[in-house]
């Protein structure tokens, strides 16, 4: 072997080539042990030389905005809480139809702020309407004295209504004005925060209640509402039609006078 050839050999002895032989079994042994080498073809159909082709992106999952952040408003006392609402519902509130039907003046409510005992009527009367102020007519007259009789002055409670317009002719406010003006109402309720409520006469006392049932079966019985007890009783104007019913309402008026008691005592 000349030193060209041998040199030839090393060459490819250094590239892996074992030999060259003639056999044919030679080459199908030196065949198969490539196939096990190389990587199997790629069975997809190549592509056209082009640009390189991107991903798409991965689709992004929508995300829902947050909830918006309301600042909460912290107030000195209920007093300084409850002209807060008083602004906010305004003196010309549009939010039902009252104020196209006849309405005068918007009746907030009245009385002690921090007051243990609170009235809640119907909704204003004729001379509410004109005064701006509830129970100032003669069942308001005769609230009074029905406050004095416990040994209270009208000054140391709170008095409020349903509704804060009146209603055309003194019919009872419907549902859609009840809707827009009792939230009001609770929220009056929360900033005085008294322990007893006295509901009076039976729109009031169903509405808060929200109930069926007449006065009849709910005056006299305590009820738990919000932060308070609440207890129904008639409604002065339905005194001044039915005197007779006073010795109920007395009765009713001594049972709160003990439950104000008790409260005071704990």
């Amino acid at each position: 072997m000349n030193d060209d050839l041998r040199a030839h050999l090393e060459f490819f002895a250094e590239l892996g080539v074992e030999g060259i032989r003639r056999e044919p079994d030679w080459r199908e042994r030196t065949g198969r042990r490539r196939a096990t080498l190389e990587p199997e073809a790629s069975t997809e159909l190549d592509e056209p030389a082009g640009p390189a082709r991107t991903r798409p992106p991965e689709p992004v999952e929508p995300v829902e905005p947050a909830e918006p952040v309301h600042a909460v408003q912290i107030f000195a006392s209920q007093a300084e809480a409850l002209e807060a609402l008083r602004v906010e519902i305004g003196p010309d509130c549009r939010r039902c139809k009252l104020h196209t039907l006849g309405r005068t003046k918007v009746v907030f409510g009245v009385g002690n702020p921090n007051a243990d005992l609170m009235f809640v009527g119907e909704g204003p009367g004729a001379d509410e309407d004109i005064q701006g102020e509830p129970f100032v007519g003669r069942a308001g007259q005769l609230l009074t004295k029905i406050i004095e009789a416990i040994g209270m002055k009208r000054s140391d409670v709170y008095i409020a209504n349903v509704i804060k317009c009146r209603p055309p002719g003194n019919r009872n406010p419907e549902p859609d004005e009840v809707e827009q003006c009792e939230p009001f109402l609770f929220r009056q309720v929360d900033m005085v925060k008294p322990k007893v409520i006295v509901a009076l006469g039976k729109f009031a006392a169903q509405s808060l209640l929200k109930t069926s049932d007449p006065i009849t079966r709910l005056r006299g019985r305590e009820y738990r509402f919000r932060s308070a007890i609440l207890m129904p009783t008639f409604h002065p104007a339905y005194l001044l039609r039915n005197p007779s019913s006073k010795r109920e309402v007395w009765e009713d008026m001594k049972k709160v006078r003990a439950l104000l008691t008790q409260s005071a005592d704990e």
